[in-house]
């Protein structure tokens, strides 16, 4: 069993990635550093957007700048956080997943929101 400490750790970990966009860049960080320009390209999101979402996991020490110039590469800080996704996404296999289909936390409950 986990400490209250290490649970409440979790809860923010598993919370810092669970907005969609996040989500994808971290998975997109993954393949090694880019800039905020590269992200909005590759997402397709607004440079706002993508600015507010790489500060959020910056502050989570989940990701890291490197200036160079005017432009700031970012990366992930640990190898682990892609460990962890590759783990969930075998944990969803397994499940069928069937989280997605939670009253609470599913696609539909999303939705609704």
């Amino acid at each position: 069993m986990l400490a209250p400490q290490v649970d409440q750790a979790a809860v923010s970990l598993f919370h810092s990635l669970a907005d969609p966009a996040r989500l994808a860049i971290v998975r997109r960080l993954a393949g090694g550093e880019v800039r905020v320009r590269d992200l909005t390209d590759d997402l397709g999101l607004a440079q706002s957007t993508v600015s507010k979402h790489v500060a959020c996991l910056r502050d989570c020490g989940l990701v890291d700048g490197r200036p160079v110039g005017r432009q700031v590469f970012y990366s992930l800080t640990r190898p682990e956080l892609i460990d962890l996704l590759e783990a969930a996404e075998v944990l969803l296999q397994a499940t069928g997943y069937q989280v997605d289909l939670c009253a609470v936390y599913g696609t539909d409950a999303r939705d609704e929101s």
